[in-house]
């Protein structure tokens, strides 16, 4: 995916499919800034549907409050803290369920079972702290069923209202959107949402994952005028020209890398995404009851948590880490520096240009372990150390691990981490990003001193295809507990950390 596709034409027009005609859409243009060919930096939530969240919280708490009021009564009752509590823990409830992570074409009526089974449950628990601490104020049983009935009533009625704006809104303000797939099914999809705004997305572009050899522009141009994405230089263009905040999935989004891989790109910028069609099925069953829909085609929105990997967290757990031990180890690191001068000369660290997060590059610090000699000056691409031969000192840091050392340094500065993938080349990673689609993102975490697939036995020797495997499996399950885990195995292996 490297060649840009000859079938996406630059100046096509986006028009719907419908008998009014529209203005033409703005020409998909180069992105500004030089040397750009990437997806923007990625912007953690962009792509969630906030308009709905606080309109939703704000109808449950008014229901919740107004049975309540109903039940309870306005006079001296309940202590004052029980009916905060029962409002926190059903909203989170609510927040459990995905209640407030609505679909393209949500209902009060869709919703209500839910809402009706975490309000019995919240006024059953709310009832029974009641009747511990107020015997006197105790809910009987047809008090009870009256304040989930009404709360029920009242839940529904403002969702209901919080819907219908919804759909007003969505048909002023649709949102650019993305179909990936292939023909016919992306653009009958393409079709149906540009012919029905009520759902909010407004087709931009078609993303064909397969990249198959473009026919004639004839034949394309009597299909749709939306035009056909195929390589990461064109699907960056429309991302940034029309700020594309969904995508829609016409395939199974993990059924080959080239997909998994677009996949990825859209959850780091944030965007919604959607599975449509026979994507929409689970494990090949039909659809759930249950699952919402585009205008007959079955649809349901893929649970894509925001990016964790670049959160606090993992943040603070490097500083908390990497602070003391570059403090602790400051003797070790003296130590080494002064045995590399007095065996091999001036020049104790060797620099090396790696690709870190996003596909930006910093300098990585190592001891220097090749002799000064070897033709490789200060800055040296990362497999300099590998190749050249290693002067006796050298030898002994890099069967050690010692070699590595320095880059706690770059640990501390932000620019990496302690657990990551393995730092690469700026070359190197542009070779293997050509033959291996899910290579690319590995960069949506720092490079780090240690990882999931160095823990494996997987050195830069592995194919890039498993190493990325490896990686991309981290990322997308990354945890505070899995950083840990990999240092202890890291401390306990004899592997040396690669990249060191």
């Amino acid at each position: 995916m490297t060649t840009e596709s000859a079938n996406a034409p630059r100046s096509a027009p986006v028009r719907p499919p419908s008998a009014v005609p529209r203005p033409p859409a703005a020409a998909v243009g180069p992105p500004r800034g030089p040397g750009r060919a990437t997806l923007p930096p990625p912007r953690p939530g962009r792509g969630v549907r906030r308009r709905t969240v606080a309109p939703l919280i704000a109808a449950d708490c008014l229901a919740a409050a107004g049975a309540a009021l109903l039940v309870l009564g306005p006079g001296p009752g309940a202590p004052p803290a029980l009916p905060a509590a029962m409002l926190l823990g059903l909203l989170l409830l609510h927040a459990r369920a995905g209640l407030y992570r609505p679909g393209p074409a949500p209902t009060a009526l869709g919703d209500l079972p839910a809402l009706l089974g975490r309000g019995a449950v919240c006024w059953c628990a709310t009832a029974a702290v009641l009747a511990a601490v107020r015997p006197d104020r105790a809910l009987s049983p047809v008090l009870l069923v009256l304040a989930v009935s009404a709360h029920g009533v009242l839940v529904c009625g403002g969702r209901a209202a919080v819907y219908r704006a919804h759909r007003n809104l969505a048909r002023r303000r649709p949102r650019a959107t993305l179909i990936v797939g292939t023909d016919p099914a992306a653009r009958q999809l393409a079709a149906v949402l540009a012919a029905h705004p009520e759902y909010g997305m407004r087709p931009v572009g078609v993303v064909d994952p397969a990249q198959r050899p473009p026919g004639p522009p004839e034949a394309a141009a009597s299909r749709s005028a939306l035009p056909r994405l195929g390589s990461p230089q064109d699907i960056a263009r429309a991302v940034i020209q029309h700020t594309v905040r969904d995508a829609v999935f016409t395939l199974p989004p993990y059924a080959d890398p080239h997909t998994a891989a677009l996949l990825r790109s859209f959850v780091d910028q944030g965007s919604a995404i959607w599975l449509a069609g026979a994507a929409a099925a689970r494990e090949g069953h039909p659809p759930h009851p249950e699952t919402d829909h585009l205008w007959g085609f079955a649809c349901r929105p893929l649970d894509t948590a925001p990016p964790r990997y670049g959160s606090w967290g993992k943040r603070a757990l490097d500083l908390a880490l990497a602070g003391p031990a570059l403090a602790a180890l400051a003797p070790v690191l003296l130590g080494c520096a002064l045995a590399l001068r007095l065996a091999d000369g001036p020049g104790v660290l060797l620099r090396q240009e790696c690709t870190g997060r996003g596909g930006g590059t910093f300098v990585r610090l190592t001891f220097r372990t090749v002799r000064r000699g070897d033709g490789h000056g200060a800055m040296a691409p990362p497999s300099a150390a590998d190749d050249a031969p290693a002067s006796r000192v050298g030898r002994l840091l890099r069967r050690t691990s010692l070699d590595a050392l320095p880059q706690l340094w770059n640990v501390l500065r932000g620019e990496m981490s302690l657990v990551g993938p393995s730092p690469e080349s700026p070359c190197r990673v542009r070779r293997f990003t050509r033959h291996c689609p899910e290579y690319a993102a590995r960069h949506r975490m720092p490079a780090g001193i240690t990882g999931l697939a160095r823990v494996h036995g997987l050195g830069r020797d592995a194919s890039a295809e498993d190493r990325a495997r490896f990686d991309n499996l981290y990322i997308d399950s990354w945890s505070l507990w899995q950083d840990l885990r990999i240092l202890l195995r890291t401390a306990a292996s004899p592997l040396r950390p690669e990249g060191g």
